[in-house]
């Protein structure tokens, strides 16, 4: 593996294409102004909150994935919000950016789709601790195990991160080089894997990741606000697209929380 010193910018798609090859993920910074990310949060916590006042979809909320009884400071708390693209035009503009379809073209091909209309769509994340919070950290995964039945693969996730990640709010953990080979080993839980790195993002970088590539969250160190870690993320699949109206009854949740 080799780390860049920082991330690439949205210009340098052969080195973006030529990292991501070979390690299964790539950072980009500068792809979002800050305006824009002001605008996404803001929008992103209007959503949250229209989701408990249950002023949205059914499908925008989560028992899959989320505490139905989750509690943040004693008031009731969403740490999932789904199809958010169906529910923010901004959001939407942002996964569709020019500056992440054009690698995703690179990557998977002119004909690659987002799945933002079926399962969970795209999803916006608010992770903190808590003693009963529902959702602070997740074990070794890769995101092809939720669906291997599936003929939607390839598939390459993109994660554009509201909040600068550190071990006060939790990273991701990443093997690199592991969607090359498969899913044979990849831990139950939470164990230290050798060859694995901490992942940070600066506010704003988008992540990319492949859908066999294993990582984990780790658990935040300290309590809000700085132990909060928000983002918004979705993947881009170059297989068969799902039927609409396919559900979640064949999701399968093989990662530990």
């Amino acid at each position: 593996m080799t780390v860049p010193p920082d991330a690439f910018g949205p210009q340098q798609l052969d080195e973006i294409v030529t990292y991501f090859a070979a390690n299964g993920f790539v950072r980009i910074a500068g792809v979002f102004s800050d305006e824009q990310l002001t605008v996404l949060q803001a929008d992103m916590e209007r959503c949250q909150r229209d989701l408990l006042l249950g002023l949205l979809p059914e499908q925008c909320g989560t028992v899959i994935l989320d505490d139905p009884d989750a509690m943040v400071a004693g008031e009731p708390f969403a740490h999932y919000v789904c199809h958010c693209t169906e529910v923010s035009t901004i959001a939407n503009e942002c996964a569709h950016d020019p500056a992440i379809t054009s690698v995703i073209e690179r990557l998977l091909g002119p004909d690659a789709w987002l799945l933002d209309y079926e399962r969970f769509g795209v999803v916006y994340q608010d992770a903190r601790p808590g003693r009963e919070s529902g959702y602070s950290r997740i074990g070794w995964h890769t995101d092809w195990q939720s669906g291997p039945h599936l003929d939607i693969w390839p598939s390459v996730a993109f994660t554009v991160h509201l909040d600068a990640t550190s071990p006060a709010n939790g990273f991701l953990r990443v093997l690199p080089g592991s969607h090359l080979s498969g899913t044979e080993g990849i831990p139950l839980g939470f164990e230290k894997v050798s060859g694995e790195i901490a992942v940070y993002c600066d506010y704003g970088d988008v992540l990319l990741h492949d859908a066999n590539l294993w990582h984990s969250a780790a658990r935040a160190t300290e309590d809000p606000p700085h132990g909060v870690r928000r983002h918004i993320r979705g993947g881009w699949h170059a297989g068969t697209r799902l039927a609409e109206g396919h559900g979640l009854d064949d999701f399968v949740k093989n990662a530990q929380r």
